[in-house]
């Protein structure tokens, strides 16, 4: 069962406030203490509460000093060298997240035109019907296609096969390579041209 999602907000309730502070603190001190056993880093954990004039350390105050310590004899190079404000954490999150968005549209964008490629070629769809711009795209996947379909062509007729079915695979590929030849390359081609001439037509 997932959890409910928590809206982040100020609670004006008192009550519910210091039952989430103490909620999670918790949390807060168990991720420090998983941290720094697990990778082996120093770390510490202070914590302010309207409610204590004395802030709560973790895991103790010998030890907060400690870190504090080397944390203040670091060159101050190596302390700002992964360090970010809060404007530049969020349009480093902006930028990731326009990069994924253009990669699924680009994604979404190709597997549309192969849907439309394929109900050309099974005559759904006729070309001179398809917009300019969708032509454009459809003639780029096309092409990707038939380079493709070659490539598996030159991959099938150079491949040695061996062994005791040796001879009806050798018998066998020249049909296969006829086939994939004749019909399927040809067709692709057919339909690439006309995209091509339906798209010089449109820019007249």
């Amino acid at each position: 069962m997932t959890s409910q999602k928590v809206n982040v907000e100020f609670t004006e309730n008192e009550s519910t406030t210091k039952s989430t502070f103490k909620k999670r603190k918790r949390g807060i001190l168990k991720k420090a203490h998983e941290l720094a056993t697990l990778c082996d880093v120093p770390i510490c954990v202070l914590i302010n509460s309207a409610d204590d004039s004395i802030p709560e350390v973790w895991p103790s105050t010998e030890e907060a000093t400690k870190v504090l310590s080397q944390w203040e004899m670091m060159p101050e190079m190596e302390k700002t060298k992964k360090m970010v404000n809060q404007e530049t954490f969020l349009q480093q999150r902006i930028s990731k997240a326009t990069e994924s968005l253009e990669k699924l549209w680009r994604e979404n964008r190709e597997l549309e035109m192969k849907v439309l490629m394929f109900s050309c070629f099974s005559g759904k769809t006729s070309v001179s019907h398809i917009n300019k711009n969708d032509l454009q795209d459809l003639g780029c996947v096309t092409d990707q296609y038939l380079k493709d379909l070659n490539r598996r062509i030159e991959i099938l007729g150079t491949n040695d096969v061996s062994g005791a079915g040796a001879a009806t695979t050798s018998n066998a590929m020249p049909m296969l390579m006829v086939d994939l030849q004749s019909s399927s390359a040809e067709f692709y081609n057919k339909i690439r041209i006309r995209i091509e001439n339906t798209l010089n037509k449109k820019r007249e």
